[in-house]
């Protein structure tokens, strides 16, 4: 038993103790355990429920409960406790179009080189479906993709659009999005990670299977007989279900290029590879420039100038853990709340004051992370 597993009977055993379960919940961690049971997870969440929602349980019993949530959690991976609560993805909700799609995609800030690939990624394989329905030959090049670059370049984003444009042009039978790392396909013992990518692959079928971080399933490679495990069971379905499901892996560009150059049968399953780039200061501007705007916020002049010199400053330093738009996204909630707690001490704000992010703000924030 690995020791999630062992974690999970452990504190599912507690929380019996403080809500006099009678080993109930002990047992219906153990047959999960033992048996990956989907009624004894969907019982076991509504313990777990029961436990923190009851006002009769004291502090203690709703903290071990959430304990035993988190527990679980860890030992499953967090996207297959979804897929075991709601099972069913209604991916014909999506009604948009393939302009829609496409416009899309096209609004997208900065990944020019990204937009082209994939619209020429399109403009093929809409060629290649109108060959083979006027029987002429068509070269049968797998779907599948690899994303590679810094954190924040919108591949995830990227990935979930490719997945919707896919169903549209008639390639995948539903095109929803399933996005996974490596606890949710690697178990802690023999045999069980097989079952695991299983479960996740008959989930993604007909969609996006989406995989961040995918050199970790490797990462031990010398030592970690699950990752091998999860790997032959991957490459196997990236061949088998090559006609209605697309897998994109995704991660840092140097880690991505080993954890392929060491499995050359799982990257000749895969025939494109597209690099996101950095962006650059001008495009991290109208990044935020448009957060504010969907959140009714301005910019003053002299904040634009301020935080444009902050980002210029922030490309020329960076390293591989550059953070492209989550440091936009992370200036924006102290743009925010600075904003807020200047506001706050002002008499009767109007409108404008309510709105207008201004140098000052930002200053506040420079001097603190100086």
């Amino acid at each position: 038993m690995d020791k999630y597993g062992q974690a999970l009977i452990n504190n599912a055993s507690k929380l019996d103790a403080v809500t006099d379960a009678c080993g109930e919940i002990t047992k219906l961690a153990t047959v999960i355990v033992e048996e990956y049971s989907k009624p004894a997870t969907i019982s076991i969440l509504k313990k777990i429920s029961e436990s923190v929602d009851n006002p009769r349980y004291k502090i203690e019993a709703k903290r071990a409960a959430q304990v035993v949530n988190s527990s679980l959690i860890e030992f499953y991976g967090y996207s297959t406790i979804q897929s075991i609560c709601k099972p069913e993805t209604d991916a014909d909700e999506d009604t948009r179009t393939l302009q829609d799609l496409l416009d899309e995609l096209n609004a997208l800030i900065g990944l020019e080189k990204v937009k082209s690939k994939v619209q020429d990624l399109i403009v093929y394989q809409k060629v290649q479906k109108m060959r083979r329905e006027n029987n002429l030959h068509s070269t049968k090049n797998t779907l599948h993709l690899a994303f590679t670059g810094n954190p924040g370049t919108g591949k995830t984003t990227v990935a979930r659009i490719v997945g919707r444009i896919y169903k549209r042009i008639g390639l995948l039978s539903k095109g929803h999005f399933v996005e996974v790392s490596r606890t949710d396909l690697i178990a802690g013992y023999q045999g069980q990670t097989a079952l695991k990518v299983k479960k996740v692959i008959e989930q993604a079928k007909g969609g996006v299977l989406f995989i961040d971080e995918a050199y970790s399933i490797t990462e031990n490679d010398h030592s970690d007989s699950y990752g091998r495990e999860c790997l032959t069971e991957l490459t196997k379905a990236l061949e088998d279900y090559r006609d209605d499901l697309v897998v994109i892996v995704a991660g840092y560009t140097e880690p991505m290029n080993k954890f392929f150059e060491s499995n050359p049968g799982l990257k000749s399953r895969f025939n494109t590879f597209i690099e996101f780039d950095d962006y650059s200061p001008n495009e991290l501007d109208r990044i935020l420039i448009s957060m504010c705007k969907n959140n009714d916020y301005v910019l003053d002049d002299k904040a634009k100038e301020k935080i444009h010199l902050y980002f210029e400053q922030q490309t020329s330093s960076k390293d591989e853990n550059f953070a492209n738009g989550r440091l936009v996204r992370n200036l924006y909630d102290d743009l925010v709340m600075n904003h807020a707690r200047r506001v706050i001490d002002i008499t009767n704000p109007d409108k404008s004051v309510l709105s207008t992010i201004t140098s000052t703000d930002f200053t506040i924030l420079y001097q603190i992370r100086k």
